[in-house]
């Protein structure tokens, strides 16, 4: 696979498509993630584009490039230097672009929000939080479950983009406070490779009532899927799949939960 383009009939090329010759140019870094990253074959490079050049115009471009790729374009989001962003947003010198494919299901100077590859201990996690006023401390360990899908599952791999991962899970925690008031919520995710029954992320929910801190935690791992840049590769005994929409798979297959620990 060709790793390597002429940048200036690229941007020659741009240039004649959105009528932008003369116009000068930028230089932004990208960042490919899970079934983008081995479509491409790389995790980073960086690139010289037209000024102006938006963010769905530089994935097309890799498109162009790799036409495996575009199939994933429906799914695919954006990040400009760590921060969601619409397709349609020009690109500045400089900065950084990230191709978020779906997911699987920080600025906490505290380290309540973060990713990491060590073991899970739940314990810490729970004392992040717990303090006099709290009546009710509810923790969530998510593990790693033998099946899926209707086969064995030997173990799953996790992927991260860690500084946007830890600012989305900060982000998680201030829609707690918001909509329960409650400010002590933590929220550790596990990366790496990792076997069946070993924990993949810790929530851990203080409140004055049992109720709230319940009704957080499952709110957490339900915007854990929807907009935390983390996935999720399953291993089977035949072979592997990156899992795109984890929510829409749980809501498939899950029982109402009956314990406040659930496999994931």
């Amino acid at each position: 696979m060709r790793r390597q383009v002429d940048f200036d009939l690229l941007i020659e090329g741009m240039g004649r498509r959105l009528g932008r010759n003369g116009v000068g140019t930028v230089k932004i870094t990208l960042r490919y993630f899970a079934t983008i990253r081995e479509t491409l074959g790389r995790g980073e490079e960086t690139r010289t584009v037209a000024t102006g050049t938006t963010a769905a115009e530089l994935f097309n471009l890799l498109a162009e490039e790799t036409p495996r790729l575009a199939p994933m374009r429906p799914a695919t989001m954006f990040m400009v230097n760590q921060e969601f962003s619409p397709a349609d947003r020009p690109l500045s010198d400089g900065d950084e672009l990230a191709l978020i494919p779906p997911v699987s299901g920080g600025d906490g100077a505290d380290g309540r929000f973060r990713v990491q590859a060590e073991p899970l201990d739940p314990r810490p996690v729970e004392a992040s939080v717990a303090g006099p006023s709290a009546g009710a401390v509810v923790t969530f360990t998510g593990v790693v479950r033998d099946n899926a899908r209707g086969q064995v599952v030997t173990t799953l791999d996790y992927e991260a983009f860690v500084p946007a991962a830890e600012k989305m899970l900060a982000q998680i925690g201030r829609e707690i406070e918001e909509r329960w008031g409650l400010p002590g919520v933590a929220i550790v995710h596990r990366t790496g490779s990792l076997s069946v029954g070993e924990a993949s992320v810790i929530i851990a929910v203080a409140a004055p009532h049992r109720g709230e801190a319940f009704a957080a935690c499952a709110y957490a791992i339900e915007r854990i899927k929807e907009i935390v840049p983390i996935w999720k590769k399953e291993h089977y005994a035949d072979g592997a799949s990156w899992i795109g929409s984890e929510a829409d798979y749980q809501r498939e297959v899950r029982s109402p939960a009956t314990s406040a620990t659930e496999a994931v």
